[in-house]
């Protein structure tokens, strides 16, 4: 361990201080994020914190630690550091993020923090030459996780872009409805244009139907036709073995388990609590009992084309009414659901597919350096684990 490193307190080493009040209805929309204990919630016009920050959650969630760059206004249910005292911010909001706070709660309802019962933790830390390297190492693995994440969104809205253009605007049906090019008036937005190859698949005329004008030949089907809502198996948290599995709930993943349900990549639908929602797996998953998994009944070959189609749907609004919100299936399965030509469902598989191989190559990538982040951080804070056999361990890792 490293000789020049210092005991001392936490509140030697930093000042925190609470957060400040700001009820919604005093917000004024602008440049400074509004946080909360658990993250931002919103946006104000002007800042209380000058940024780079770091915040911790006092009250409902506690501590997690978030590191905001711009200035920002940070809310009483979080606890925000008022002086760094010379250190290195980045640094601080590592150091932060290594204390499990939970025991410090003196909630007897609401979980709650005191920064006076924080503030005497002892702690090790270095000096701010020493601060840097650790801090730029831990923050060099987030960078590249968050550019991951912003990728991501990208390129998800790339694939609903085109889902939305071909199946919702139908613009290269209108376009040679019109007699306009469809290689360049329309299709593939982020291309400025539609391959003739592709464009040559779509008709050219409308026809009436049930969902009104829709491209010729292509049918209109009830959900129950296209797919089958399978009911999820209940797995409690307490039950779940140590995997790479995700299990997902009725919003979307809620952890990992060792073994999958149904093999990916799949559909889940919300079925309790939140209903109707949407996601996706590229993986083999496990979804529980407040969720359905789509099966294809074999009319849409297209499960990418099914997933885009079933969040156009208006699911939400098809909940039963009950104490706790839930899906009613038959009349989801009743709802009306365009099936395009097999030919352009192929040609919709061959723009997506990439898209998402990447989207899920991108999310192994994560899951990898997150992991890395995780072992090296406590052992970068405490000293255990010095900067350059730090660095050595992350070039083996990733190669």
């Amino acid at each position: 361990m490293a000789s020049d490193w210092q005991d001392m307190r936490l509140g030697d080493f930093l000042t925190l201080q609470r957060g400040f009040d700001l009820p919604k209805k005093d917000r004024i929309e602008g440049p400074c994020p509004v946080i909360a204990s658990t993250g931002p919630v919103g946006t104000h016009n002007h800042a209380m914190v000058s940024g780079p920050g770091v915040v911790i959650g006092r009250s409902g969630s506690l501590g997690g630690g978030q590191y905001i760059r711009e200035d920002f206004w940070p809310l009483n249910t979080t606890l925000c550091v008022k002086d760094f005292k010379g250190n290195l911010p980045l640094f601080c909001y590592y150091l932060i993020k290594s204390i499990d706070f939970t025991q410090f709660n003196v909630g007897s309802g609401v979980p709650t923090l005191n920064r006076n019962h924080i503030h005497p933790l002892p702690i090790h830390v270095p000096p701010l030459p020493q601060q840097k390297p650790i801090a730029h190492i831990l923050g060099s693995l987030d960078d590249k996780i968050e550019l991951n994440r912003r990728m991501n969104e990208t390129l998800e809205t790339m694939a609903g872009a085109i889902f939305k253009s071909w199946f919702v605007d139908f613009d290269p049906v209108r376009a040679k409805a019109e007699g306009r090019d469809p290689l360049s008036a329309c299709g593939h937005a982020q291309a400025g244009g539609l391959p003739k190859e592709i464009a040559e698949l779509f008709p050219d005329s409308f026809e009436d139907s049930e969902l009104g004008k829709v491209p010729k030949g292509w049918e209109v089907m009830t959900i129950g036709e296209v797919a089958e809502f399978a009911y999820g198996k209940a797995l409690k948290a307490s039950n779940r073995k140590p995997g790479d599995v995700p299990v997902f709930g009725s919003n979307g993943p809620v952890g990992l388990h060792n073994k999958a349900l149904v093999k990916g990549p799949g559909i889940v639908v919300g079925r309790k609590g939140n209903p109707g929602i949407v996601t996706w797996s590229y993986k083999d998953f496990f979804p529980i009992d407040t969720t359905f998994y789509v099966k294809r009944t074999g009319v849409i070959s297209s499960l990418n084309y099914l997933f885009y189609a079933l969040k156009a749907q208006d699911l939400p609004s098809l909940s039963a009414d009950s104490a706790v919100p839930g899906l009613n299936r038959k009349l989801a399965y009743m709802s009306n659901i365009l099936v395009p030509s097999e030919k352009v469902l192929t040609a919709f598989d061959e723009q997506i597919d990439p898209l998402f191989h990447k989207i899920n190559a991108d999310d192994k990538e994560s899951e990898t350096l997150t992991s890395l982040r995780d072992t090296l951080l406590p052992k970068l804070i405490s000293g255990e684990l010095r900067v350059p056999d730090a660095e050595k361990f992350l070039e083996e890792a990733v190669v």
